[in-house]
């Protein structure tokens, strides 16, 4: 009898133990499925909002995985989808291509046509950040706020901003065709129709000269356009190369600089700076880190930084961090206000996720995020030619000229 009810009670424990299980998960999951499981974990472990949007993130994973993935593309799309709900524009799926595209473009090379784009917060649509010096975009004289509405025919109110830097991409030597709208606001709207030749393009994002001024002041003018993997190597030697040509003041040029690398961002701050804050980083677990310069400045002469709605994300802490501990005034427009830091995870298909991990803050504990950074001297800038940049017709960088050649102002520019 006690045999008996030991049987009767090791099927009811089984028949509960089957019974906890959903149909799914009584089952091997498919390859499609692990894929999707692999990513949902890495957000489930990594994603700065663990509410994840106020929504049951566990209930999101079951419900994909009962539905059925056939091949990879409607995995990716389920992620997709996955990741749309938490409703960040910065966390997102970066397919096979376009996550070696992403990674050539840090590393400091990518092929293409030169575009950097965004979506336009308020009306959605695709919308030009800058064209790369010397690109196929730049000789063909495509601008910041140029709307791109149209990529070899399909709209791009169809494709994410992934979907639409990807076409873009491509083999060099082979065409890409654009239909490019364009207000410049003195003229009626423009809709131009292009067909632009892809090519090879090397980042070097740093640009640097002597300019002597009428008033004996020798001004050291460097644009940086990315915070890539050579970045910092390369605005160290500028700086060492103008400090030797007896450079008395700088202008760094940080308009339309949409960031990158964090660390190089960090490690440019530290060769404007003494030691001091660079950027607060706050983590899910709600845990400050901070990110100082220790070493010493290459340079203490007078600092004028020109930033602009393009300036964002690497471009934002470096401009806070000289703002803030009084190293630079900056002119120009309020930046973009992206103050939400990202890092690359890979999946097991050669795919990656670019995952929100932080949020940062100025060194005076400031968060931009969605605000941005506002200049010390606001100055509008008409829209102007690639080439006119830094030139006559810039009238924010005149203003940078005039504050480097007046002692008064110079002096509050590097007042602690």
């Amino acid at each position: 009898m006690k045999k008996r009810i030991l049987q009767i009670c090791l099927i009811l424990l089984l028949q509960i133990a089957f019974w906890g299980l959903t149909p799914q998960s009584a089952r091997a999951l498919s390859e499609e499925q692990l894929l999707y499981n692999e990513a949902w974990r890495i957000v489930d472990q990594a994603y700065l909002d663990d509410s994840f949007n106020h929504q049951n993130w566990r209930a999101v994973r079951q419900q994909a995985l009962e539905q059925q993935l056939p091949n990879r593309q409607a995995t990716y799309d389920a992620i997709s989808q996955m990741l749309a709900s938490l409703e960040d524009p910065f966390t997102r799926l970066l397919q096979p291509m376009q996550y070696q595209s992403l990674k050539m473009s840090t590393s400091g090379e990518l092929t293409g046509v030169g575009l950097q784009i965004i979506q336009n917060a308020e009306t959605g649509n695709l919308e030009v950040l800058a064209a790369i010096e010397g690109s196929p975009a730049a000789q063909a004289g495509l601008q910041g706020a140029d709307q791109i509405l149209a990529i070899d025919d399909v709209a791009t109110s169809t494709l994410t901003l992934d979907e639409a830097a990807d076409m873009m991409r491509g083999s060099a030597g082979t065409l890409v065709r654009l239909e490019v709208q364009r207000d410049d606001g003195d003229h009626p709207t423009q809709v131009i129709q292009l067909s632009l030749r892809r090519d090879r393009i090397a980042i070097n994002p740093v640009f640097a000269e002597l300019r002597p001024q009428a008033k004996g002041v020798a001004i050291g003018y460097i644009r940086l356009r990315q915070f890539n993997a050579n970045a910092t190597h390369e605005m160290a030697s500028a700086i060492d190369r103008l400090e030797a040509q007896g450079a008395k003041g700088y202008i760094l040029d940080l308009r339309n600089n949409p960031g990158g690398l964090l660390q190089a961002g960090i490690e440019i701050a530290q060769l404007w700076l003494d030691p001091a804050p660079i950027v607060y980083t706050l983590d899910r677990q709600g845990i400050r880190n901070s990110f100082d310069a220790q070493v010493g400045a290459l340079t203490h002469a007078p600092l004028v930084v020109l930033i602009n709605r393009g300036s964002a994300s690497a471009s934002e802490i470096l401009a806070g961090a000289l703002q803030d501990n009084g190293r630079a005034l900056l002119v120009g427009e309020q930046t973009y206000g992206k103050g939400l830091i990202q890092s690359l995870f890979n999946l097991s298909d050669g795919a990656g996720l670019a995952i929100t991990i932080a949020e940062y803050e100025t060194p005076k504990h400031h968060n931009i995020n969605k605000i941005g950074i506002k200049p010390d001297h606001p100055v509008d800038l008409k829209p102007i030619r690639s080439d006119q940049l830094a030139g006559l017709a810039d009238s924010q960088y005149l203003q940078a000229l005039k504050l480097l050649t007046e002692p008064g102002v110079i002096a509050s520019a590097t007042s602690p």
